[in-house]
Protein backbone atom coordinates (compact mmCIF):
# COMPACT_ATOMS: atom_id res chain seq x y z
CA UNK A 1 0.00 0.00 0.00
CA UNK A 2 1.53 3.17 -1.09
CA UNK A 3 0.93 6.33 1.31
CA UNK A 4 2.17 9.93 0.17
CA UNK A 5 3.25 12.18 2.71
CA UNK A 6 2.81 15.56 2.54
CA UNK A 7 5.40 18.06 4.55
CA UNK A 8 4.26 21.10 5.95
CA UNK A 9 6.69 24.22 6.76
CA UNK A 10 4.89 25.94 9.20
CA UNK A 11 6.01 30.03 9.37
CA UNK A 12 8.50 31.16 11.90
CA UNK A 13 6.94 33.09 14.70
CA UNK A 14 7.92 36.75 15.01
CA UNK A 15 9.93 36.54 18.38
CA UNK A 16 11.32 32.63 17.09
CA UNK A 17 13.01 35.06 14.10
CA UNK A 18 14.36 37.62 15.91
CA UNK A 19 16.92 34.31 17.36
CA UNK A 20 17.96 33.58 13.99
CA UNK A 21 21.19 34.13 12.62
CA UNK A 22 23.11 34.09 9.33
CA UNK A 23 27.16 34.37 8.65
CA UNK A 24 28.21 37.09 6.05
CA UNK A 25 32.13 36.90 5.33
CA UNK A 26 34.78 38.63 3.16
CA UNK A 27 37.71 36.20 2.28
CA UNK A 28 41.34 37.43 1.42
CA UNK A 29 40.94 41.17 0.78
CA UNK A 30 44.66 42.36 -0.30
CA UNK A 31 45.25 46.43 0.14
CA UNK A 32 47.66 48.79 0.84
CA UNK A 33 47.53 50.45 4.17
CA UNK A 34 49.86 52.99 6.17
CA UNK A 35 50.99 50.98 9.14
CA UNK A 36 53.70 50.06 11.66
CA UNK A 37 55.57 51.68 13.84
CA UNK A 38 58.84 52.41 11.89
CA UNK A 39 59.20 55.47 9.94
CA UNK A 40 59.21 54.02 6.87
CA UNK A 41 56.41 52.32 7.50
CA UNK A 42 54.51 55.84 8.14
CA UNK A 43 55.89 56.61 4.64
CA UNK A 44 55.22 53.56 2.08
CA UNK A 45 52.25 51.99 2.24
CA UNK A 46 52.74 47.69 2.93
CA UNK A 47 50.28 44.95 1.69
CA UNK A 48 47.45 43.48 3.97
CA UNK A 49 44.93 41.02 3.91
CA UNK A 50 41.98 41.11 5.92
CA UNK A 51 39.02 38.91 6.51
CA UNK A 52 36.11 39.14 8.29
CA UNK A 53 33.76 36.93 9.62
CA UNK A 54 30.27 38.48 10.65
CA UNK A 55 27.45 37.20 12.70
CA UNK A 56 24.34 39.32 11.54
CA UNK A 57 20.58 38.72 13.25
CA UNK A 58 18.70 40.33 9.94
CA UNK A 59 18.97 39.94 6.20
CA UNK A 60 20.62 42.52 3.77
CA UNK A 61 24.31 42.48 5.39
CA UNK A 62 25.90 41.96 1.84
CA UNK A 63 30.22 41.34 1.75
CA UNK A 64 30.18 44.12 -0.34
CA UNK A 65 28.91 46.56 2.34
CA UNK A 66 31.66 45.38 4.67
CA UNK A 67 34.29 45.29 2.42
CA UNK A 68 33.50 49.00 1.45
CA UNK A 69 33.89 49.64 5.41
CA UNK A 70 37.01 48.26 5.71
CA UNK A 71 38.43 49.87 2.60
CA UNK A 72 37.01 53.34 4.28
CA UNK A 73 38.47 52.29 7.96
CA UNK A 74 42.09 51.51 6.07
CA UNK A 75 42.00 54.74 4.09
CA UNK A 76 41.59 56.90 6.94
CA UNK A 77 45.48 57.10 7.51
CA UNK A 78 48.71 56.12 9.10
CA UNK A 79 48.22 53.20 11.94
CA UNK A 80 50.35 52.44 14.42
CA UNK A 81 49.37 48.68 15.38
CA UNK A 82 48.10 46.17 13.30
CA UNK A 83 45.95 45.50 16.82
CA UNK A 84 44.43 48.65 16.96
CA UNK A 85 43.38 48.18 13.34
CA UNK A 86 41.97 45.45 13.27
CA UNK A 87 39.43 47.22 16.49
CA UNK A 88 38.30 50.06 14.22
CA UNK A 89 37.27 47.34 11.66
CA UNK A 90 35.53 45.48 14.46
CA UNK A 91 33.84 48.85 15.88
CA UNK A 92 32.97 49.71 12.45
CA UNK A 93 31.36 46.44 11.81
CA UNK A 94 29.57 46.40 15.05
CA UNK A 95 28.23 49.93 14.44
CA UNK A 96 26.13 48.39 12.40
CA UNK A 97 22.90 47.29 14.47
CA UNK A 98 22.69 44.04 12.24
CA UNK A 99 25.35 42.74 13.32
CA UNK A 100 26.07 40.63 16.33
CA UNK A 101 29.51 39.47 16.27
CA UNK A 102 32.65 40.09 14.27
CA UNK A 103 36.03 38.35 13.76
CA UNK A 104 38.73 40.12 11.97
CA UNK A 105 42.18 38.92 10.84
CA UNK A 106 44.23 41.37 9.69
CA UNK A 107 48.23 40.17 8.30
CA UNK A 108 51.22 41.94 6.96
CA UNK A 109 52.03 40.11 3.70
CA UNK A 110 55.87 41.19 3.06
CA UNK A 111 57.29 41.39 6.53
CA UNK A 112 59.37 38.39 6.96
CA UNK A 113 60.79 36.61 3.44
CA UNK A 114 60.20 32.94 4.66
CA UNK A 115 56.53 33.62 6.40
CA UNK A 116 53.14 33.91 3.87
CA UNK A 117 52.33 36.60 6.69
CA UNK A 118 52.41 37.80 10.56
CA UNK A 119 49.07 39.17 11.88
CA UNK A 120 46.46 39.36 14.53
CA UNK A 121 42.71 37.75 14.81
CA UNK A 122 39.85 39.13 17.04
CA UNK A 123 36.54 38.29 17.79
CA UNK A 124 33.95 41.59 19.51
CA UNK A 125 30.83 41.15 20.30
CA UNK A 126 27.46 43.62 21.04
CA UNK A 127 26.95 43.32 24.54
Amino acid sequence: MNKLFATVTAPVPRAASAALSSRCFVRDLVMDALIGVYAHERLKPQRIRLNLDLDVIAPGVTGEDMAAAVKAVVGQGHVTLIETLAERIAERCLADARVRSARVRVEKLDVFPDAASVGVEIERARI
